[in-house]
C-alpha cells in the first residue's frame, strides 16, 4: 500500500509530406540521441500535447505550421515519429461558431511511438483584424478551445480518448497568449492541471480599459498563471510604438519572466520577433526561417545570451520535450533577471519552495484526476524481482473523501494510448480535495516473467471517469534474475535424457555434464525467452550414467 501524505494550500500538401513515420523502436534512438559525451542518458519524457495558437490578424498557416513542424526535428525529440492536428472553427446556418479537427501531418496520435501529439489552433476567423472590424474576445472563443480538449468525441483518432488526458502544454503569442491563459482556467474548473503554460508577448486586448490599436473595443482576459498550472514561461518586448503599430508584451506573476530586449533584424517588428524568437529555440539551424521571416548568424549572436548558447539553452528547453532542468536558480538572462523555476507552482511544495505566485480559481469541481510528478527514486537498473520506488505527487476529487486508481506501467515506446505497455503495479489513491496535493512513495517490482530491457515508465490515474497519463522522466532497465537455474523432470525419452531447466526470462544459461562430479563440459548453451527451457541429451543414448547442472553465463 503506498505511503501518502498531504500538502496543504487541406492545409499545404507540403505540409502533410513533411510528415515522418519511421518505424524503429523508440529507445534505440532515445539511446543514440541521448547520448552525451561518451554515454550518459539524460531524462526523457513522451506523451505531451502541445498547442500553438496566433493572436490578432493571424493565422496558422503563416508561423505556426512551419514552427509546430520544426519540432519533431528537435535534437531532444523522443522518438521518429508524431501526430499533428489542426483545430480550426466553422460557423453552422445559426452563425455559431464551433471547433473542428483534422490531421495534416505525422500518423495517428495512437500509432506514433513518441506519443507526441502538436495541435495548430486557428481562430483567425474570430480573432479580427485591421480592416475586419472587432474581434471576439479571448474569453468567448476560450471555452470552445477547453471544451475540444476535455471531450473524449472530439479527436475521433484517439479512439474515445481526451487530449486532456496527457500533459498539456499551451503556446499562446500576442492575443494567443490571453487565450491560452483563459483556457488554463477553464481547465481548472475542472480540476485539470496545465503541466506548462508559454506566453510569447502576451497582449490581451483593453484587459485594462484601454488599447492602442484603434477601432477595438474587445475585453480579452487577463494574462495570468493560475494555480492548476505547474510551470509557466513567459517572453515578452516593450516598445512605445504608435497606435500599436507594434505591440508591447507584458510580464507575468509566477512565470520565467524572460525580457527580450534586443530584437534587431527578424521581422523588424519586436512583437513578431518574439514568436521569431521561441521558433529559433526549436529550430537551432543558422541560418533558418519560419516562412515569413530569418534568423540568421546576426540574430543568433545578438538574440541569445551566453548562457543560452544561440537559443539551445532556452524556450523550448524548458517543456518536457526539452527536458531542461525547471528547478534550476540559474538567470538565463543575468543576476537579477528572473530565475527558472521562479516560473513553478509554490502555491504548494512540488520542487521549487512556497509562495504566493498563482492566480486563484474561482472554481474547482475536481472532476479531473492529475499526475503532477512521477519520478523513480530507485537505481534505473534492477532484476525483474527487485522491489523499486516512485515518488508520486497528485491531486484529485472535490475532497478527501474521493479515491483514485493507481497504475504503474512499463512501456516499450512513449505512448500510453497503443496498448503494448505493461502493468507492474495497482493501488487505490486517497483524495486530495482542490486545496491540497499529495505525495508519496510507490513500492513496486516487476513481475519476473518481464523480458529484461530498457524500458520507459508510466503512471495512470483513473477518478469519476476520467483518466491522465504521465512518464516518468526516467528509463529503467531490467536486468535477468540472478537466482540459479535449476533442473526438474530428469527421465529418459526413446533412451536419450531429457529434463526441464528452470529459469527466469532473459537469463543466459549454459548446461554443463559431467561423467564424475569433477571434470564439467558445456554441451549447450540458451538464452531464455521464457522460465524454463525443455532439453534433450542427444549425446547420451549410449551413455550408462551422466551427470548435468545448469549454470548462469557470467
Amino acid at each position: 500500500m503506498p505511503n501518502f501524505s498531504g500538502i496543504s494550500t487541406s492545409k499545404l500538401q507540403s505540409t502533410v509530406d513533411r510528415a515522418r513515420s519511421v518505424n524503429v523502436h523508440v529507445l534505440k534512438a532515445l539511446l543514440a540521441a541521448l547520448a552525451i559525451g561518451a554515454a550518459s542518458i539524460q531524462p526523457v519524457r513522451g506523451a505531451t500535447v502541445t498547442v500553438i495558437t496566433h493572436g490578432f490578424a493571424g493565422n496558422v498557416d503563416e508561423w505556426i505550421i512551419p514552427m509546430a513542424l520544426k519540432i519533431p526535428d528537435y535534437h531532444r525529440f523522443p522518438g521518429t515519429n508524431f501526430s499533428f492536428y489542426e483545430i480550426y472553427f466553422v460557423e453552422n446556418a445559426q452563425g455559431n461558431w464551433f471547433p473542428a479537427q483534422r490531421r495534416i501531418g505525422g500518423v495517428a496520435a495512437t500509432n506514433a511511438e513518441s506519443g507526441e501529439i502538436i495541435v495548430a489552433l486557428d481562430w483567425s476567423q474570430l480573432a479580427g483584424g485591421i480592416f475586419t472590424g472587432a474581434p471576439y474576445s479571448t474569453t468567448e472563443i476560450a471555452p470552445s478551445v477547453a471544451s475540444a480538449l476535455l471531450s473524449a468525441n472530439f479527436l475521433l483518432e484517439l479512439g474515445g480518448r481526451a487530449l486532456a488526458e496527457l500533459p498539456l502544454h499551451l503556446v499562446g503569442h500576442s492575443r494567443g497568449g490571453s487565450l491560452m491563459c483563459e483556457v488554463t482556467r477553464l481547465l481548472g474548473a475542472q480540476g485539470v492541471w496545465v503541466d506548462h503554460l508559454t506566453t510569447l508577448d502576451p497582449h490581451p486586448l483593453n484587459n485594462d480599459g484601454f488599447d492602442e490599436t484603434p477601432f477595438l473595443f474587445t475585453v480579452d482576459a487577463s494574462a495570468r498563471a493560475y494555480v492548476n498550472v505547474l510551470f509557466a514561461d513567459n517572453y515578452y518586448q516593450e516598445n512605445s510604438s504608435l497606435f500599436g503599430t507594434d505591440p508591447s508584451g507584458e510580464p507575468i506573476l509566477g512565470a520565467y519572466n524572460r525580457y527580450v530586449g534586443n530584437l534587431s533584424g527578424g521581422y523588424n517588428q519586436t512583437h513578431s520577433d518574439v514568436h521569431l524568437w521561441y521558433h529559433g529555440t526549436i529550430d537551432l539551424a543558422t541560418p533558418t526561417t519560419d516562412t515569413q521571416a530569418n534568423i540568421t548568424a546576426a540574430e543568433r549572436q545578438l538574440w541569445w545570451t551566453t548562457y543560452e548558447t544561440g537559443g539551445i539553452n532556452a524556450g523550448l528547453h524548458w517543456s518536457l520535450i526539452g527536458r531542461g532542468d525547471r528547478l534550476s536558480t540559474d538567470e538565463p538572462a543575468g543576476a537579477g533577471t528572473g530565475r527558472i523555476r521562479d516560473g513553478n507552482n509554490r502555491i504548494w511544495d512540488l520542487g521549487a519552495g512556497l509562495g504566493s505566485n498563482r492566480y486563484a480559481l474561482a472554481s474547482d469541481n475536481g472532476s479531473w484526476p492529475n499526475i503532477i510528478r512521477f519520478n523513480l527514486l530507485g537505481t534505473n537498473t534492477v532484476t525483474a524481482v527487485e522491489t523499486n520506488v516512485m515518488k508520486l505527487y497528485y491531486q484529485c476529487g472535490a475532497n478527501a473523501s474521493a479515491t483514485a486508481n493507481l497504475q504503474v506501467f512499463l512501456d516499450n515506446d512513449l505512448n500510453p494510448l497503443n496498448g503494448n505497455a505493461v502493468e507492474i503495479h495497482q493501488a487505490t489513491l486517497p483524495g486530495s480535495g482542490t486545496n491540497s496535493v499529495n505525495t508519496g512513495t510507490v513500492a513496486w517490482s516487476a513481475n519476473p516473467t518481464t523480458t529484461p530491457g530498457t524500458y520507459a515508465l508510466y503512471g495512470k490515474i483513473t477518478a469519476a471517469g476520467h483518466s491522465r497519463y504521465l512518464y516518468a522522466p526516467e528509463l529503467l532497465t531490467i536486468k535477468p534474475s540472478m537466482d540459479a537455474p535449476s533442473l526438474t523432470s530428469v527421465g529418459r525419452v526413446t533412451g536419450q535424457i531429457q529434463f526441464t531447466v528452470q529459469g527466469s526470462t532473459g537469463q543466459r544459461i549454459i548446461v554443463q555434464a559431467s561423467p564424475d562430479l569433477v571434470n564439467w563440459n558445456p554441451i549447450a548453451t540458451n538464452t531464455l525467452t521464457a522460465n524454463t527451457w525443455n532439453f534433450t541429451d542427444t549425446q547420451s543414448s549410449s551413455l550408462s550414467h551422466r551427470f548435468y547442472r545448469a549454470v548462469l553465463v557470467p
